[in-house]
């Protein structure tokens, strides 16, 4: 396995500033007074970004998290989702953003917002560090968006190969 620089630490560290300026102004005018934004983090992989990012946010927040598993073989899901651990707030009538790494199908943040709009919350986004539209399977509609990539296997920065590399500190391209 060989691994090529792609996006940098100063790169992600801008990505996550204007993400967390523009979410912070656009939730100062949704959020009443006595209201917190619930920011919702997938786990593993989004767990260093949400980490990152929730530093930059200007806004009453409330932090819970999510784990979902897709089935399938290789790389490819079989677009059943199931989850490994459900959130302990209720998203009931909250404003919630949900902080993922990487979109790729887009199978798994499809389910995951349609889980939660079951529980009439007053708004569901989205929001990825990375986006990889050329393997999108079901439409997503991304809030807020670091950058799109090409399809490239990329890890680092909480994305893994076998539950290794999340550590790296900047993302790079697994070959």
């Amino acid at each position: 396995m060989k691994l090529a620089p792609f996006i940098n630490q100063a790169q992600i560290s801008e990505m996550t500033k204007k993400l967390g300026n523009q979410i912070s102004q656009d939730y100062q005018k949704l959020l009443s007074q006595d209201e917190s934004l619930l920011v919702v983090v997938t786990l593993k992989g989004a767990m260093i970004f949400g980490s990152d990012l929730i530093r930059e946010l200007k806004v009453p927040m409330e932090l819970d998290f999510v784990r979902l598993a897709s089935y399938g073989s290789g790389t490819r899901s079989s677009g059943a989702v199931r989850f490994l651990k459900d959130m302990e707030s209720s998203p009931e009538g909250r404003h919630i953003l949900v902080i993922d790494e990487i979109v790729d199908s887009g199978r798994t943040l499809a389910f995951l917002t349609e889980h939660l709009k079951a529980f009439s919350p007053k708004s569901v986004k989205l929001c990825s560090l990375l986006s990889k539209p050329s393997r999108r399977e079901v439409e997503v509609k991304l809030d807020y968006l670091g950058t799109e990539i090409e399809d490239k296997f990329v890890v680092g920065y909480g994305l893994d190969f076998g539950e290794k590399y999340r550590n790296l500190p900047d993302i790079c391209i697994l070959s």
